[in-house]
């Protein structure tokens, strides 16, 4: 199975319905027919059914930035993975590390909305990293390991075609410091033996993207990093410029 590399745009909580429906427009126009990277655009929940009007009938594809593992109950303010599906949405960020470290989202948490994400037949974007103590104090390798262990446990096998990993490492997200090359492709190697074990070969199938002040500047650099089949971004997946840049970059370099 030849990997498709992708590029996610994480809004967190930016753009109104009317400013994401004009900002995907002009994307749209731009890129539509020019790339080779799988776009997916998370808008805030309040502009999912807009989002995924507008980008009926093209390739782009919408994701949510969160979700609750309950069905339905008394969870005031929580959206379940059913009202996410009912508005057409694909995909589902997890486990950022704002709903960990912000939020207190526990990888208990996190595995029961995974199960949740797939059961419904939705594809989850799992994060996972280490904060820069944990890297300061030589434990990245251990709370990946962890953090996947625990996000995916009760799983007996993976489809690759169902689950996108996503490696930020806290220390470099909205920091405007990135992880060099190095560090990046370690980390990713890790990551990568790691759902090998749990699940075999199948698991070196699993699309890994990185995550931490990706920008038009260091994409090219970033993307062909070994490991890396793309990006999930944060602060310049609201601007059309960097965005498109990003997105032409990641289909112009990217090899496995």
């Amino acid at each position: 199975m030849d990997i498709k590399p992708i590029v996610a745009g994480n809004w967190k909580m930016h753009k109104s319905g009317e400013e994401g429906v004009s900002f995907v427009g002009k994307i749209k126009n731009r890129i539509l027919d020019k790339v080779e990277a799988k776009v997916i655009f998370c808008p805030p929940f309040t502009s999912l059914f807009s989002i995924v009007k507008a980008l009926n009938g093209t390739d782009f594809s919408v994701g949510a930035q969160n979700a609750h593992f309950e069905v339905e109950g008394a969870y005031t303010g929580e959206i379940s993975v059913g009202m996410l599906k009912s508005a057409g949405v694909q995909y589902v960020i997890l486990g950022h590390s704002e709903r960990r470290h912000i939020f207190g989202e526990t990888d208990v948490w996190i595995n029961k909305k995974i199960h949740a994400v797939l059961n419904a037949e939705l594809v989850p974007i799992f994060c996972i990293g280490e904060t820069l103590d944990d890297r300061k104090s030589n434990q990245t390798t251990l709370v990946l390991e962890n953090q996947i262990n625990l996000g995916l446990q009760g799983m007996e096998s993976i489809d690759p075609v169902k689950m996108i990993i996503a490696y930020e490492p806290v220390w470099a997200i909205g920091t405007g410091e990135t992880a060099s090359l190095d560090q990046v492709a370690e980390a990713h190697a890790y990551v990568q033996s790691v759902l090998e074990r749990m699940f075999g070969q199948v698991g070196y199938k699993v699309p890994i993207l990185y995550g931490g002040s990706v920008n038009e500047n260091n994409a090219m650099e970033l993307i062909q990093a070994k490991g890396v089949d793309g990006f999930l971004i944060g602060g310049a997946s609201i601007k059309e410029e960097s965005f498109c840049s990003i997105v032409e970059q990641v289909s112009k370099f990217y090899k496995r």
